[in-house]
């Protein structure tokens, strides 16, 4: 069982962006009932977007705790007031989780971490020894607890790993969650691994996850279903009927003629 049924965007228009993408001029009565269904298609066509879109409607936490009032969700607002949503059953928590916000989030904590490490040098002999270590000891308490904020300290881990224990802590009861290319971060061991975990937690919850891919291990999740955008539309499909599948079973099977043209 799933929380959203049905998505639609309904546009007056199809100029200029973001109305002319095909994520948006096709996501008409977008049948969501399926606990897992994945959004996928070349780069360009919009899969992002409309995530965004409707973690802009839901408000769903995301990465960083920051609104969306940021930048990078400025189609997402415009489209907000197209987007009607079809309920099943009462709308729960959720969260949306974006890889580029993962990246941009470590990223920051790193560079704070940097400029409060050359701004106790700078100010070292100005100000008595007791102060600058009641001020290092606060700064590093606050740089702890925005590692904490995502269930542990993250610093151990490498990027992946980072990225997967995340996830473990932020999709941890029933709710909504939307996965923007969560493949960026993961390994393909890793990918096997988020599909065992997502796997598990239906099991034990009621929960729906609607995820943007280019990851064939993942859109190989049984039974869910699958929406390909394309320039002529958005339709549900196969997992063997998707580009992503005929394409790279193509060049699994046969590197060489791919390869050839390099040499």
């Amino acid at each position: 069982m799933s929380y959203i049924s049905k998505v639609s965007i309904d546009c007056p228009r199809e100029q200029p962006f973001p109305f002319d993408i095909s994520a948006v001029k096709y996501a008409k009565g977008l049948d969501f009932s399926n606990p897992i269904t994945f959004i996928i298609g070349d780069n360009g066509t919009g899969k992002s977007t409309l995530l965004e879109t409707i973690a802009f409607r839901l408000q769903l936490p995301n990465m960083d705790g920051s609104s969306y009032s940021k930048r990078g969700f400025e189609a997402a607002r415009i489209l907000m007031e197209y987007l009607s949503i079809e309920w099943a059953i009462d709308r729960p928590r959720g969260f949306f989780l974006r890889a580029e916000d993962f990246g941009n989030l470590l990223n920051g904590i790193q560079n704070e971490d940097n400029r409060l490490s050359t701004f106790f040098e700078d100010i070292k002999g100005d100000v008595p020894d007791h102060v600058l270590r009641s001020m290092r000891d606060n700064s590093n308490y606050q740089i702890h607890n925005m590692y904490k904020n995502y269930g542990q300290d993250l610093q151990g881990f490498s990027h992946g790993e980072a990225y997967f224990k995340i996830m473990n802590d932020k999709i941890n009861q029933r709710g909504i969650y939307l996965l923007d290319e969560p493949e960026a971060a993961l390994s393909p061991s890793k990918q096997l691994s988020l599909l065992y975990f997502i796997k598990e937690h239906l099991r034990h919850n009621i929960s729906q996850f609607i995820v943007a891919t280019h990851s064939p291990m993942l859109m190989a999740y049984p039974g869910a279903t699958i929406y390909q955008i394309s320039d002529d539309g958005m339709k549900k499909v196969d997992f063997e009927d998707t580009d992503h599948y005929s394409i790279t079973r193509s060049f699994l099977n046969n590197p060489d003629a791919y390869l050839r043209y390099l040499e």
